[in-house]
């Protein structure tokens, strides 16, 4: 007989939990200001979607992501008093759970959608 299996979450959603949980850490009023700093350029790093090496590239380019972000991670928490870390990486799961809203997403794919119009009408105009 088999047994049920677990929730498992994959190592991208763990990821995107710690990157959110960054986020919030960083935030908050009680972290110092260079771990607010650092945690600032981490979150940002693993939640945009402009890679340093583009994930497209083979092996390399999801080693960025596999190695840097954990790393930052790891360094910002040890920036961090004690247990400040556990409250904000909970908040952060907890909205995992949640329905996500499409509205987000809508947001930025019109923005992307926007600039990309801008940039070609830009390009377009200077060879006319």
């Amino acid at each position: 007989m088999r047994k049920p299996r677990r929730n498992r979450q994959s190592l991208t959603q763990k990821l995107l939990i710690e990157a959110h949980a960054v986020w919030l850490a960083a935030r908050d009023p009680r972290t110092p200001w260079h771990a607010r700093a650092f945690g600032l350029l981490i979150a940002a790093y693993a939640l945009s979607p402009i890679d340093l090496i583009p994930d497209f590239i083979p092996v390399l380019g999801l080693v960025d992501d596999a190695i840097l972000i954990p790393a930052g991670i790891w360094l910002f928490v040890k920036m961090l008093p004690p247990g400040q870390f556990e409250e904000h990486r909970a908040a952060a799961s907890t909205a995992a759970e949640r329905p996500r809203k499409r509205a987000g997403i809508l947001i930025v794919l019109a923005i992307w959608i926007g600039l990309a119009l801008l940039a070609w009408s830009l390009i377009r105009w200077s060879y006319d």
